[in-house]
């Protein structure tokens, strides 16, 4: 089966704790404190591998989660740093923002690596809050949480060429008369359900990938047939190979197939139309073919060449690779790839400033919220009485206390900051 769009979750690792410890030696009576800080937590990391070629192994696995940092030990010990979790992806794969459809990363070459979910910082041990004022703190941070989302990965095949036309018109079979490709061949529309890739040996040393594509049909761009399902594969192809059915054996006029899945292309996007493009005239050894390819060649201008050939005879084979590799060498190794209308690439750029808390009130619930608020929740270890002095000092630095004050709080209200609740104390 060949799977080109799957949805899968990934999470980065959570940081490990930092450790509350002191030292504790003979002949060292005043040791100070020694916890070490947490490990820092794995990334998710997808890494292109070229001997993939469909994404069917997300079809069976679709959460990927990496591994916690280790906690902080005595000693001053650090905690280890989590390996990251490596997701191997075919190459061509497009990584998607599941929620906001903004483009993580366009993985195309072998080896290429991108972090997908950022693993959480450790937390920090009692060693780095002693201060003169307080040189034996019981302070230790908890570590931060991982990056988690929802991704989509889109599969867009790399080849060189690819193979384009109605369906029927003789994509397979010219497939498999140039190459050690076996696509299934058979005499009904539809035969190819996927995309089906071949290696052409040109035999002067140059070779090149081709793709043969599902059949287009009218309205493939609107997601008619299965052109809509493929057409993303095209993208990525350096030249199209147009397929046309010179004899009109389904009773079709040549010349109109031409247009009309030209057209398909340009509706789907704008720079198809302009990829560089030859015919293969195919089914020339059919009645009427010589008399469709003069029409053909007079209507389509010098512009586009034309090569007449036979996919089952094997008629004129051998120029029309000749004359896709001689195309080939002239055009640039990697297609422009332009954003399509729909997908937005991910820029990085510094956030601009946000405020630091909001309150809002469920009936006698005053809720803060806040992104550093919640921050400071989740890093502070509740269990040592030190930790939650300095989350409360933080909190009133920020101006908490005096917004809940403004806001109506009193003795013995309950104030909610993520899933954990206070009792207001004045």
């Amino acid at each position: 089966m060949f799977v080109d769009q799957v949805k899968v979750f990934v999470r980065g690792g959570d940081g490990g704790n930092g450790m509350v410890a002191f030292r504790r030696e003979k002949y060292v009576p005043h040791g100070g404190p020694a916890g070490g800080d947490g490990g820092k937590g794995g990334d998710v990391i997808f890494r292109v591998d070229e001997g993939l070629r469909t994404l069917m192994d997300f079809r069976y696995q679709r959460h990927f989660k990496a591994k916690r940092g280790e906690n902080g030990r005595s000693k001053g010990q650090h905690g280890a740093n989590a390996e990251p979790l490596i997701v191997r992806v075919p190459p061509g794969t497009v990584v998607k923002n599941a929620d906001t459809g903004e483009v993580i990363a366009d993985l195309t070459v072998h080896g290429q690596e991108a972090v997908i979910a950022r693993g959480g910082r450790g937390g920090r041990g009692n060693m780095r809050f002693a201060t003169p004022v307080n040189p034996a703190p019981e302070i230790a941070e908890n570590g931060e949480p991982g990056e988690e989302l929802w991704v989509e990965l889109e599969l867009k095949l790399l080849a060189d060429v690819g193979l384009v036309g109605y369906p029927s018109v003789g994509k397979s079979t010219l497939l498999a008369a140039v190459s050690a490709a076996r696509p299934k061949i058979g005499a009904y529309h539809f035969t190819t359900l996927s995309p089906n890739l071949g290696v052409v040996d040109v035999g002067d040393g140059r070779s090149f990938v081709l793709a043969d594509l599902p059949g287009l049909i009218e309205g493939a761009h609107e997601g008619v047939g299965l052109g809509h399902q493929f057409l993303r594969h095209v993208e990525r192809t350096r030249v199209l190979v147009h397929v046309i059915d010179m004899a009109g054996s389904e009773g079709r006029d040549p010349w109109e197939d031409w247009k009309q899945i030209n057209q398909e292309l340009k509706r789907y996007r704008e720079s198809l139309a302009e990829r560089p493009q030859v015919v293969a005239a195919n089914k020339m050894d059919l009645p009427n073919a010589e008399e469709h390819l003069q029409a053909f060649r007079e209507k389509v201008g010098p512009d586009i060449p034309v090569y007449p050939i036979s996919a089952a005879t094997r008629q004129g084979l051998r120029e029309l690779i000749y004359g896709v590799a001689d195309l080939l060498d002239r055009i640039p190794k990697q297609p422009s790839i332009e954003a399509e209308k729909d997908e937005t690439y991910k820029v990085y750029k510094s956030k601009p400033p946000e405020e630091p808390f909001t309150i809002r009130r469920e009936n006698d619930v005053f809720v803060v919220e806040g992104e550093r608020v919640e921050r400071l929740l989740k890093r502070t270890n509740f269990q040592y009485y030190d930790s939650v002095r300095r989350f409360a000092r933080i909190m009133k630095e920020m101006g908490v206390e005096d917004a809940l004050r403004e806001k109506g709080a009193k003795e013995g209200d309950t104030i909610r900051i993520g899933d954990m609740e206070f009792e207001f104390t004045d």
